[in-house]
């Protein structure tokens, strides 16, 4: 394998996994994380903060709103934020540019939203494609005032904010970002909020801010209440983020000879589904539960390489993220699997049914796209130019079929997994003994 010029990556297939790895901080814990240590009193501080561009982009809209973002004073890596609550945001002076994350634009409209202030949020041309009426609606509900392109529909967006009401909202799609833009209006609104998802989603927003004090109520596993508050400052060690995790976990189940351990990650039952996914279709994996941090559970997986077989994948919200390279999973197993009710793939950061089917074309892989997801027959993939379409998760999938496929390959676009993920090309050459 070599990164050559930072567009390109080459990889030569068939080299087993083997070895411990530690990964970066899991994304979505980083930019919670993040925000909720601007709104505490008191200062907080976090090591091992997710490393990619979306994560910058939320300490950067941080600093624009006034929060104290800075380098720890030793040498361990660690940022630390001052937080004043919420009253000591200022109106930015200028656009907030989100870039490619949509995590952060649709957390900072939720606080942005009760704040009296004007700010104005956009992000580059595939995140002003995106869909965002699923995270306005419910706050016009509250009482929020939002505008924005196609009636408030994709970004740019202007929040002119303050006075928000505690109703019931019932939210259009189960979704973690949806759900944590809510509770951060819900926390600065009056009386209380209560929502309502149409099914469970991701969970670390409700597991950290009823580990630091905050008031919200978990009702059921669909319905959060939530009253006027903050919570408490806090020292947080990410956990290994579990997406990036899942590439490293297809990669040596597919590949024979393969055995690795992933260390110190979130093991989130709402962020792992994917590995039962993996172990229907014959994987072997093993879980350990070694702690807890801020109400995560944390631990290692050990995968080793082992025969898959095809199946089907319903999608839902706690897997749609990993949909990428279990369908290169797919490419390796024998017979045919289906991914179903996928629809959502469709407004990711590309169209990811459309991209997964060129991609996994290339190698030879026959693949039937579909409104809602793919059918994909497994075989053996050869070797192939592949591309990234700007998208960090199809970046590391093509990385993933390229190692497991039959001679040289090459993903172009490359320089895409900086979204997330800008190592991941060192940490997998050293699992194949590269590095």
């Amino acid at each position: 394998m070599s990164a050559g010029p930072v567009t390109e990556l080459t990889i030569t297939g068939e080299v087993p996994l083997r070895g411990q790895i530690r990964l970066p901080g899991c994304k979505g814990i980083s930019h919670r994380a993040l925000v909720f240590a601007a709104l505490a009193h008191g200062t907080s501080r976090i090591t091992n903060l997710a490393p990619g561009d979306d994560v910058g982009r939320t300490c950067a809209a941080l600093a624009t709103l006034g929060v104290s973002v800075r380098n720890g004073d030793d040498d361990s890596a660690a940022i630390e934020i001052a937080g004043a609550g919420f009253d000591a945001l200022r109106e930015p002076e200028d656009v907030i540019d989100c870039g490619n994350s949509g995590t952060t634009l649709r957390l900072l409209v939720g606080l942005l939203a009760g704040r009296p202030h004007l700010s104005v949020l956009t992000g580059d041309a595939s995140l002003r494609l995106r869909p965002m009426a699923r995270v306005v609606r419910p706050l016009r509900a509250l009482g929020a005032l939002i505008d924005g392109a196609a009636d408030a529909g994709r970004a740019p967006l202007t929040v002119r904010g303050g006075g928000l009401v505690g109703e019931r909202v019932d939210l259009e799609v189960a979704s973690g970002q949806v759900k944590t833009a809510l509770v951060l209006a819900g926390l600065q609104a009056g009386g209380v909020t209560e929502i309502v998802e149409p099914a469970p989603s991701r969970d670390h927003t409700e597991r950290m801010l009823v580990a630091l004090g905050a008031p919200l109520e978990r009702v059921d596993d669909r319905t959060l209440r939530v009253r006027e508050g903050a919570p408490r400052a806090f020292e947080l060690e990410v956990p290994g983020d579990p997406s990036s995790a899942a590439f490293f976990v297809v990669a040596a189940a597919i590949i024979p000879g393969s055995s690795i351990v992933i260390e110190g990650v979130s093991v989130n039952p709402g962020r792992v589904e994917y590995l039962d996914v993996l172990r229907a279709m014959g994987a072997r994996i093993e879980v350990t539960i070694s702690g807890e941090v801020l109400g995560e559970p944390v631990g290692a997986i050990a995968v080793e390489a082992a025969p898959l077989h095809g199946t089907e994948i319903f999608s839902r919200e706690a897997i749609v993220d990993e949909l990428p390279v279990l369908a290169v999973a797919a490419a390796f197993a024998d017979g045919a699997t289906e991914i179903r009710d996928a629809a959502e793939l469709a407004v990711k950061e590309s169209n990811r049914i459309t991209t997964m089917h060129q991609e996994l074309s290339r190698l030879g892989v026959a693949v039937e796209p579909r409104a809602d997801g793919l059918v994909v027959w497994g075989g053996r993939p050869q070797g192939a130019a592949m591309t990234s379409h700007g998208d960090h998760r199809i970046a590391m999938a093509a990385a993933v079929a390229a190692c497991g496929a039959t001679g040289e390959s090459t993903v172009g676009g490359w320089d895409a997994v900086a979204v997330s993920y800008p190592g991941f090309a060192e940490d997998l050459e050293r699992l194949r003994g590269e590095g």
